[in-house]
C-alpha cells in the first residue's frame, strides 16, 4: 500500500466538500481510494440472509415493506432485510418515482405492471415481476394525483 497523506484545508466559501486525489498516475490504489470516497447518498445499504452486505441502487427496487422490526426492500428476484424505518429510506427516494401506498409500504411506479382500481374503492398494484400489493384507501387520491401527473 502506499504512503497517503491527508490534509484538510478550510474554506468558508464553500457549500460542500471538495476532495481532489494528486498522485503520480491513476493505478489500482488510486482506483480503490477514489471508490472508498465515492458518496451517494441515495444508495441503500441492505444484507441478504446470509448477512452479504451489498449496496443497492433505487432503480432496482420494486417496491419496500415494513416486516416486524425490519424493512424488507424487494428487487426483481431477491428481497433484503435493513434495520432502518421507512420513513428514513423514504426521505432518500425522488418522490416523482417512489410513493407510499399504506402505512407499510412504498412502491417504485416505474416497476408497476398495472394498477387495478376496483369497484369497491380498493387498488391492487401488480408489478412487472408478478408480485402485487394494495393500497390502503386514504392513500388512492394521492397515487391518482401521481398517476396523473397533477402532484
Amino acid at each position: 500500500m502506499k504512503k497517503i497523506n491527508v490534509r484538510f484545508e478550510q474554506d468558508s466559501s464553500l457549500d460542500t466538500i471538495e476532495v481532489t486525489v494528486r498522485a503520480a498516475g491513476r493505478d489500482e490504489y488510486v482506483e480503490e481510494l477514489l471508490s472508498k470516497l465515492a458518496y451517494d447518498p441515495t444508495l441503500i445499504t441492505v444484507s441478504d440472509e446470509n448477512g452479504v452486505v451489498k449496496t443497492i441502487s433505487p432503480d432496482e427496487i420494486y417496491f419496500i415493506s415494513v416486516n416486524g422490526r425490519t424493512t424488507d426492500i424487494v428487487l426483481e428476484n431477491v428481497r433484503y432485510s435493513v434495520k432502518r424505518s421507512l420513513q428514513s429510506i423514504e426521505e432518500v427516494l425522488d418522490s416523482r418515482r417512489f410513493i407510499r401506498i399504506s402505512r407499510y409500504e412504498i412502491i417504485n411506479i416505474r416497476k408497476v405492471k398495472q394498477y387495478d382500481f376496483t369497484l369497491k374503492g380498493t387498488l391492487r398494484i401488480e408489478f412487472k415481476n408478478g408480485l402485487e400489493a394494495w393500497a390502503s384507501r386514504r392513500s388512492i387520491p394521492a397515487i391518482r394525483r401521481m398517476l396523473s401527473g397533477k402532484e
